[in-house]
């Protein structure tokens, strides 16, 4: 039997009380509803999983659909770090 996990519909990434990101799951088996869960990250883990989908989509064009990534103001200049092509 196949297992799917998807996002709840509805249901936006928050922020909890203790400042972790919360992303809610919906688990479904053959079609039928499983159970609800929450994936709970911390910043940097957050961080560690925009970095790995932003490497997973290199090549790949934005959809029209698709949303707008966080404005270049959000980093320190301490963390910052380019890389590219010379």
């Amino acid at each position: 039997m196949t297992w799917k996990v998807e996002r709840v519909p509805g249901r936006p990434l928050r922020r909890s009380d203790d400042d972790r990101l919360v992303l809610h799951l919906r688990l479904t088996r053959a079609g039928d509803q499983a159970a609800d869960a929450e994936l709970t990250l911390t910043p940097a883990e957050a961080e560690h999983l925009h970095a790995a989908l932003c490497r997973a989509l290199d090549g790949h064009p934005a959809p029209p659909s698709g949303p707008e990534c966080r404005p270049s103001g959000h980093v320190t200049s301490g963390t910052a770090r380019v890389v590219g092509r010379a």
